[in-house]
Formats: C-alpha cells, structure tokens, sequence
C-alpha cells in the first residue's frame, strides 16, 4: 500500500455538512478548496467557518491551521485542479452523485480518493460510470462534522482493500474515529442505530405512552449518556456484573427478547408526522434552531474533552 501525500483538499458541495468538512479539515491545517453551485454558497461557507473556529481553536488547532486556507470556486473543476483527495457532500440523490462521481473520476488522477459524505447510498451504485472505481468510496460523518469524531468508511463492490486503508489510516491521522462496515447496506450504521431508536420513539409517542419531549428525555438522561462512553453491547456487559454479558444473556436475554417482540413498526404518515411536529416544537420552546445548535455544539465541546480524557486512559 502506497501512502498518500495530501496537502490540498477539495470539498464538493457546501451545504451544512460541506462546510462543516470544510472548516475542519482547515483546522487540522490543509488547504481546502470548496465549491457549490449555488449562489449564496459561498457566503454561507465563510461564515459557517467563522463561527465554528472558536470551537476549533478549543480543539487544538494544527501547525498552519487558517481560514485564509481556505478558496471558493463557482466551477467544480477548478477546485478539483491540484486536490490530493476529494471529499464529496453534495445532494443525496443517486442519480446526481452518480454523474457527479463520474465527472470527477474523468478529470482527476486515478491516485486520489473520492469520499461521499453520503448518509444513505452504497457506493456500488454510485460509482457505476466510473472508470477508476477503486478510488471511490463513502466517508460518511456524523453531523457536525467539525466536532463530532465518526466516520463510517464504506468501499463499494469495486473499491479497491488500499484505498480503503488509505482512507481509514488519512482520517485517523487527522482525529476521526474511523470505523470500516465491511458490507454495504442503506444508512450504513449510526443511521440505522439512530433510525431504529426514532422509530420506537416515534411508535411510543403515536401511541399516547409519553409526550415527545418525555420521550426524548428518557434517551438524553438514561442511555444516551451512557452511549456517549460506550455502546451498548459493552453497556450491557457491564449490565450482566461480575459474570458480564453471558450472564445477562442467560439471565436477561428472555426479557429483552420480549421487548424486541413488542417493539413498534409505525408508518410515517401525515398523523404520525403531526405527533412529532408538534411535541418537538414544544420541546424547543422559543428556542431557534441557532439557539439551539450552539447550545448543542457547546454541550458536545465538554462531553468531547470527557472522551478525549477516557481515551487517554486506555
């Protein structure tokens, strides 16, 4: 396995997640070239960039690390010029990454990685037109991009071993948890473990058992704090005591099955949709969705410094 040499990196769309990508990877201090067709998109990026670099600068920025770092281009080929790997978060249509993917892959040297940020796609069908569709793979974060660790590496049917290695070794060497799904299935994984909690929330709520806001109160003070730490089949193997997870299977297992009997398959119509509309609004409260995200973003700056701190006990 080659290694690759990356100083410059294009970023392909720049909608939240792109810009995200993009403040992040000037933090860990590349030279980031970013495009998007859209008209107000280069504003959107720059000020996405401005108000997250607080927050960076409290990560620990790299040697060289600036926004100036950073150039914007209307034309998707000129920011595609010189990059050494290319990070794609353009709309999640199958058809329109699939033309985009193999317009890159026609214009780019066949060395450098094209990842998508895609939250749902297999790249086995996005990378269908390319003629170099080794290099072509999922890099999929979780939102935001800039502060939250994961990323979900995903090869399609012909992704090349190296260039998954290649990709796996490029984004831990700049601080992401990277993690490989060995085979491809629609959401990858954090999507469908997410999926599947909302679901039975959403089933719960429909079904009159707690109001929205009491539901998802139940995730943020019981579990999610302790999935914050570790997931939960090691949560559960703490569950089974001295004796940890074969203990809880054998003596747990018959009520958890149980559970998984019960559980919801609730259909997203327009009644259920008005259930979670309304008990989220009233969740917020007058809070906008800014509030909102900063509130997030600052909550997530210390529960990242806790988890910084355990790894560093391992």
């Amino acid at each position: 396995m080659s290694e690759i040499k990356i100083k410059r990196i294009a970023v392909v769309g720049a909608g939240t997640i792109g810009a995200s990508w993009a403040a992040y990877f000037l933090a860990r201090g590349f030279d980031v070239a970013v495009t998007d067709p859209a008209p107000n998109a280069e504003a959107f990026v720059r000020d996405f960039i401005a108000n997250a670099w607080p927050d960076l600068e409290r990560l620990g920025l790299a040697a060289g690390a600036s926004p100036a770092r950073m150039q914007f281009f209307s034309d998707a080929d000129a920011a595609l010029a010189g990059a050494d790997f290319v990070q794609e978060s353009g709309p999640e249509r199958l058809a329109h990454k699939q033309e985009l993917f193999a317009h890159m892959d026609a214009i780019l040297p066949p060395h450098v990685i094209i990842a998508s940020s895609s939250s749902g796609l297999v790249m086995s069908e996005v990378q269908r037109d390319c003629r170099h569709p080794e290099r072509c793979l999922i890099g999929h974060p979780f939102n935001p991009p800039h502060l939250l660790p994961l990323v979900e590496v995903v090869g399609g049917g012909k992704t090349g071993a190296d260039q998954i290695a290649q990709a796996m070794d490029f984004y831990r060497s700049i601080g992401k948890y990277a993690i490989h799904i060995r085979k491809e299935v629609t959401g990858h994984v954090a999507n469908r473990l997410q999926a599947a909690v909302w679901r039975e929330a959403a089933y719960l709520a429909a079904e009159g058992v707690a109001s929205v806001a009491d539901i998802d109160a139940a995730v943020a003070y019981g579990p999610g704090l302790r999935w914050a730490l570790m997931g939960p089949s090691l949560t559960f193997h703490l569950a089974g005591g001295a004796g940890g997870m074969q203990h809880f299977l054998d003596h747990l297992g018959g009520p958890v099955q149980s559970w998984w009997d019960a559980l919801g398959a609730p259909q997203l119509d327009d009644k259920l949709k008005q259930v979670i509309l309304e008990g989220t609004l009233a969740e917020a409260g007058s809070a906008s969705i800014p509030e909102l995200s900063r509130e997030r973003d600052q909550l997530l700056l210390e529960l990242l410094a806790l988890v910084a701190r355990k790894q560093h006990l391992q």
